[in-house]
């Protein structure tokens, strides 16, 4: 008896460390190992990506590669083996536009070429043309009256002094412990202010008013620089313009290199002539208004009324290949269900991959996917947001569902670059937290070991988890994300690490396949209602 006490205390002890939730939660080691094996031996991750970022590039919506990357994405799921891959589209979106060239140098006092990139949605110099640079900082409409009969004709350098500092951290970056634990913990909304819908609003109003003064001066044309975090020939770019129809911009916009725009600072610091020549080519599409998003299933078997959905935006900024932002979601949402094709996994419910276009304009293309399918919020008229989808605008009004949403289990989506996953955020809903325990436990050896429930934004997860679909984003190393990729002209192919791709692509397939197979669906947390109407107010002040 004292043996078997012994035997039985011990038995006790082990099996304490076994977390209780896999005894409630099914997992089918066999099928993971399996999906493993496929991900890590066999992985075709970096193959999608030279495809994408190499042989297409740059995927501006609204842009022509932009739709060859719509059929690309179609075609490559199709000889995967998925059904019914087709593009759905959306809009009217307004125009297109891409770069063909552009060549900037310095002709006086020195002659030397400058580093420079066409800002998004503004027009060409139609040829080479050359002017004196003249310096202008303007914080709000009163600077306008300082520099007004003064810009005709002159190339404007816009911007506050810049500094170029060294740089002290490295730009690369893996999450430690401490900062696991950091993103754990969860923050109370109240000790965090929301995001100021208004400030937006007026910030956008005053950029169309700078580029309405700047077309009635008839300045040449406008070159800001990179922001002043960046250094070594980074340059982050984005738009200069409205996309929207009628709302174009005139003047010619760049943005230079921060080292190259603070040598032309200096020297009109120094009241020296400084003349620029430039040759700008930008092209404006405006055949189609509509884009598109890209959709594919595995179909399901006996629950195949059922969707679980996993997804990443198409779409990139234009000065790199779009390859951490968010070419690489891209390809390992393509890996992902490759992956499950290639082992014949016949998954209960219906697996859904969407490939979203728009997402950098503001979630638009998995909005407006989201408004068709599952459902939508009032129309707003408050001015920028007219035509606008307000899915995710809560003072928009409450949620009116369809009837495809209650079929719907759960999305997951990829939209922080490169870094391997280390955990998922639960967007608050804490239901799903202990099956999520027991879906992490076989990739703690990958490093995946963080849940928090704390909501995370600014990607396409936001559009269904308004709509009360669980949606939910992984929590990634940042690498070098916000350091050196991020809307510049250094996210291409190369800063893509492949280790990192093959664990996301297998976690993801993993995460997918166990959602599809459960006898429940996933648990759902309330959709969420909308602001009283003083916070409202109190929101847009």
């Amino acid at each position: 008896m004292r043996r078997l006490s012994r035997f039985a205390l011990l038995f006790a002890v082990i099996f304490s460390f076994i977390p209780v939730v896999l005894c409630q939660e099914k997992v089918d080691l066999e099928t993971i190992s399996r999906i493993r094996y496929e991900g890590f031996h066999n992985s075709k991750v970096m193959e999608f990506a030279s495809g994408l970022m190499d042989s297409i590039g740059e995927r501006l919506t609204g842009s022509p590669n932009m739709k060859r990357a719509n059929e690309w994405t179609r075609d490559q799921l199709t000889a995967i083996g998925l059904s019914n891959s087709h593009l759905e589209a959306w809009g009217p979106f307004g125009r297109g536009w891409a770069n063909q060239y552009v060549n900037v140098r310095m002709t006086s006092p020195d002659i030397a070429p400058l580093l420079v990139y066409a800002k998004a949605w503004t027009p060409g110099t139609n040829g080479v043309v050359s002017g004196k640079c003249i310096r202008v900082t303007i914080e709000d409409k009163k600077d306008f009256d300082k520099y007004k009969g003064k810009l005709a004709g002159m190339i404007v350098i816009l911007g506050a002094d810049a500094e170029v500092k060294p740089i002290t951290e490295a730009p690369y970056k893996r999450l430690s412990d401490d900062d696991l634990a950091k993103i754990g913990e969860y923050q109370i909304p109240s000790e965090h202010p929301p995001f100021r819908f208004a400030d937006f609003i007026k910030r956008q109003q005053f950029i169309k008013d700078l580029n309405q003064f700047f077309a009635d001066e008839k300045v040449l044309a406008v070159i800001d620089h990179s922001r002043q975090t960046s250094g070594g020939g980074t340059v982050f770019v984005q738009s200069g313009g409205s996309y929207k129809t009628g709302e174009t911009t005139t003047v010619p916009q760049l943005t230079m290199a921060l080292e190259h725009w603070t040598r032309i600072a200096r020297l009109l610091q120094q009241k020296k002539d400084v003349m620029l020549e430039l040759n700008v080519t930008n092209t404006f599409y405006d055949d189609d208004p509509m884009q598109y998003d890209t959709l594919a299933e595995i179909p399901g078997t006996d629950k195949k009324d059922e969707v679980v959905m996993l997804g990443a935006h198409l779409d990139s900024w234009h000065a790199g290949t779009g390859a951490t932002d968010n070419g690489a979601g891209t390809i390992v949402m393509m890996e992902a269900v490759r992956i499950l094709k290639a082992l014949d996994i016949k998954p209960r419910r219906t697996i859904r991959i969407g490939l979203w276009s728009g997402e950098e304009e503001g979630l638009l293309g998995s909005q407006n996917y989201v408004e068709q399918h599952f459902g939508s919020r009032p129309p707003m008229d408050t001015p920028g947001m007219k035509g606008m989808p307000t899915l995710t605008r809560r003072e928009a009004g409450p949620v009116t569902v369809k009837p495809e949403q209650a079929r719907v289990s759960a999305y997951f989506n990829v939209d922080n670059g490169t870094g391997k996953i280390r955990g998922i955020y639960l967007q608050e809903n804490e239901a799903v937290a202990p099956i999520f325990e027991a879906w992490m436990h076989p990739f703690k050896d990958l490093g995946m070991t963080t849940m928090t429930m704390r909501n995370t934004g600014g990607t396409d997860h936001l559009s269904f988890d308004a709509v009360g679909i669980p949606g939910f984003q992984f929590i990634q190393d940042p690498i070098e994300y916000e350091t050196r990729t991020h809307h510049s002209n250094m996210d291409v192919y190369d800063r893509l690490q492949p280790d990192d791709l093959k664990q996301i692509s297998v976690i993801v397939a993993s995460f997918v396949y166990d959602a599809a197979m459960r006898d429940q669906m996933l648990p759902r947390k309330p959709i969420e209602k909308p602001l009283p109407k003083e916070e409202e107010k109190k929101d847009d002040q």
